[in-house]
């Protein structure tokens, strides 16, 4: 995993958190808000897998 992959991930947690507390006092600000930290999490992260995926791309290349 590289960096992208884990502060991807760790937005895409800490948005489903906000979501919810949005949802539990009923602050659609915070609900939208949450979701769209997801959003940028998933996207932080999808960078990431295709950073990782060229990287193994270029060793496996190397390596022949």
């Amino acid at each position: 995993m590289n960096t992208n992959q884990i502060k991807g991930t760790g937005k895409d947690i800490a948005g489903k958190v906000q979501e919810q507390v949005g949802n539990a006092t009923g602050d659609t600000t915070q609900q939208v808000k949450g979701v769209a930290k997801q959003v940028e999490g998933k996207v932080q992260k999808g960078v990431g897998n295709v950073q990782d995926a060229a990287n193994n791309a270029a060793r496996d290349t190397n390596d022949r």
